[in-house]
Formats: C-alpha cells, sequence, structure tokens
C-alpha cells in the first residue's frame, strides 16, 4: 500500500486483525524484515510494518529527518484511524520508534526497542557521529552498493551473524541487497545517531510502558540500554543470551515469545 504525504511516498503493509502493533525495521532493513513474525501474529493482531525514509519501496524526493519522518507517520497513523497502538522499532527503528513516541506519546500503548538508543548525549559526540557517518555515505557512493554490503556484513556489530545458517545469511544479504544507494546515503546523512535529537534528558518524561531488548554479545547497546532502564519511568528490560545486535534474527522465537507477552501484560492492566 502507499500512502503519499509531502512529497514522499510511504510503502506499508497490513495483516491481521486486532489489536495494533507497528513494526519499524533497521538501517538496510524493510517491512520484509517482519516476515517471520507477521505468519505467526496476524490471527490475534493487526500488524502494520513501514518501510522508512531511504529503505524498500518508500520514495522521498526530499531527504527526511528524524523529526519529518516521525511527523509523515504520524499522518499516515491518522489516516489509518490508528489512535493507540504498540511500537516496535530495531536499532535505527527503534531510534525512529523512540522519537515517535516523544513527539506524539498519546498515540503509544507500549514501546518496544530492540538494540536501539536515545541519540547521543553531548555536541562533541554528535558533531563526530555526523563525520563518520558522511564518511560512510561517500563510500557507499564511491564503492557502490555490493562493496558496501560487503564492508557493512564485516562490521564487529554483526559478528554474531556469521554464526547463522547459510540461507538466514543470504536472506539478510538479499535485503540488504534490495536498497539503493541514494537511499542508504540519505538515511545516513539526515536521520543518522549524529543528526537525530538526543532524548537522553527527557526519557523520565515518557510515562508509557517500555520494554528494552538487547543481545548478551551487543555489549555497547547493554551499557546503552542500562542507561535508560535508569532513566525510564516504566520499563523492563531483557538481555538475551548468546545473541548480538539483532535478536529477532537470531533467536526469533524469544524473540517473538518477549514481544508478545509485554504487549498481553500492558492489555491485561488495563492497557490497549
Amino acid at each position: 500500500m502507499k500512502f503519499f504525504v509531502g512529497d514522499a511516498i510511504y510503502h506499508y503493509e497490513i495483516t491481521g486483525e486486532g489489536k495494533p502493533i507497528v513494526l519499524l525495521h533497521g538501517f538496510t532493513g524493510s517491512h520484509d524484515t517482519w516476515l517471520p513474525f507477521i505468519s505467526e501474529w496476524k490471527d490475534d493482531f493487526k500488524l502494520i510494518t513501514i518501510d522508512l525514509p531511504g529503505h524498500g519501496k518508500t520514495i522521498t524526493d526530499t531527504p527526511r529527518t528524524m523529526e519529518a519522518c516521525c511527523h509523515d507517520l504520524r499522518q499516515l497513523f491518522d489516516d489509518l484511524e490508528l489512535t493507540s497502538f504498540h511500537l516496535v522499532g530495531y536499532s535505527m527503528g527503534g531510534r525512529v520508534a523512540l522519537s515517535f513516541a516523544m513527539l506524539f506519546p498519546r498515540y503509544i500503548s507500549s514501546l518496544i526497542l530492540e538494540s536501539s538508543s536515545p541519540g547521543l548525549r553531548s555536541r562533541d559526540e554528535q558533531r563526530q557521529r555526523i563525520k563518520n557517518d558522511e564518511k560512510l555515505a561517500q563510500k557507499l557512493e564511491t564503492d557502490g552498493l555490493e562493496a558496501f554490503v560487503d564492508f557493512w556484513e564485516s562490521i564487529p556489530l554483526f559478528a554474531s551473524q556469521r554464526m547463522l545458517e547459510e540461507h538466514q545469511q543470504q536472506s539478510i544479504r538479499a535485503e540488504r541487497l534490495s536498497q539503493t544507494e541514494r537511499g542508504l546515503s540519505d538515511s545516513l546523512r539526515h536521520m543518522g545517531t549524529g543528526k537525530q535529537p538526543s532524548w537522553w534528558g527527557k526519557l523520565a518524561e515518557l510515562r508509557i510502558p517500555v520494554l528494552l531488548i538487547v543481545g548478551e554479545l551487543d555489549e555497547k547497546f547493554i551499557n546503552i540500554n542500562q542507561e535508560m532502564e535508569r532513566l525510564f519511568p516504566t520499563v523492563e528490560l531483557t538481555i538475551v543470551e548468546n545473541v548480538g545486535h539483532a535478536i529477532h534474527v537470531e533467536e526469533p522465537e524469544k524473540f517473538g515469545k518477549l514481544i508478545i507477552a509485554f504487549i498481553l501484560k500492558q492489555s491485561a492492566q488495563g492497557g490497549y
């Protein structure tokens, strides 16, 4: 399905009926990231998966910032008459999900963040990250998509994925190679961690249930999420054993059970 807003065309899919769950993918991903969970959850939930700017089938003539993306998503949700939903985001999609929740908390029944962060605390950190993301964008434009994907798969963040079965690795690679050079470079330059707002100073203001999920092998994000846990008013942190950054890929069964158990818990406590 397509949603037109400004000079952008957002691609999204809706499957199933029931309580709405919106799922946002990570960098180099798409709505296809969530296909294994769609088949399992569609009988009990309405599932909305969206290609974020620079990814999948979404087209943006003007690159989107994090805030602009969130305002576009709000218009999409209004158009779909989604007044209350559970919001799930992985990595970059988690940063979008948190940003949306900070800007428009009234829509959110619960927030589930997988391997994500609230941005960077200091301007110096932000400036350095912007420089690093610019180098990545230039590398992508100079070397091409396939060479960039080769590089991206080799970074330490995804080391544990090399233990997956070959067909799983090839599926992830195919999704990465389905992107475009312009889309990914726009995402790095305009929605990267350095460019987004830093939410560290406002986490205590977000009074909705939050679930943080990180992998035991992802030390950087364990540290970030333990800090986040101390700041959110209503929060649970789960560290999943023997996995890295992409828990939904490396331990999909555990990941799915965590998500559904948390959502059902909120419903039992009077949430939507």
